[in-house]
């Protein structure tokens, strides 16, 4: 009977862990990449990159770089890359922000000179009660050209949506939690 309890203690552990797991997605700031000062040969800076995700409360951001800091500011400090009164300061080159509340946080190198050449982001946090409408479809063209009705000018590729991932992990888990409480009832 001892094993049992211990048995039940573990699967509801896990079933905890694994809800903490699902309320959140770890972003890579960067790619590939990672928290560097621009080239100008970057395709995408680091704002195109955000606006092409969706975050959401529990999110975390993971900065990865050498030689570098990261600051979290004020709007008023991001726009002039004022590094001199961070709300947060980050430096041990591989940093992970949790958002802990809705709303917009503004990101800088601690190098002035490189936050001057665009090493800076603004990361919009969803609204927990906001719900994302589909786009709508494209209409037809009237003159029927060679695009089968769509105009493929106006498609950009999608963002990523971080909901998806999270409905698709939720799925997993919910059916390893069944198999455990399965194995838990005829064990």
């Amino acid at each position: 009977m001892a094993s049992a309890a211990i048995t039940f203690k573990i699967l509801l552990l896990s079933a905890l862990f694994a809800a903490v797991l699902v309320n959140s997605y770890r972003f890579e700031v960067g790619d590939e990449r990672g928290w560097t000062k621009p080239t100008g040969k970057d395709p995408v800076s680091y704002n195109q990159w955000a606006g092409r995700n969706r975050f959401h409360i529990g999110d975390t951001v993971y900065f990865k770089y050498q030689n570098d800091s990261v600051l979290v500011v004020t709007s008023a400090d991001y726009l002039n890359c004022n590094t001199s009164n961070p709300i947060s300061k980050f430096e041990d080159g591989e940093t992970v922000f949790q958002f802990d509340h809705s709303g917009f946080f503004y990101f800088i190198s601690g190098q002035a000179d490189h936050c001057k050449a665009g090493q800076k982001i603004i990361i919009r946090v969803m609204h927990p009660s906001e719900v994302e409408s589909p786009e709508p479809a494209p209409s037809p063209q009237a003159t029927g050209g060679d695009g089968g009705g769509w105009d493929s000018s106006n498609w950009e590729p999608l963002g990523f949506n971080s909901t998806t991932k999270l409905s698709v992990v939720s799925y997993l888990m919910t059916v390893l939690a069944g198999v455990f409480v399965v194995l838990y009832l005829f064990m």
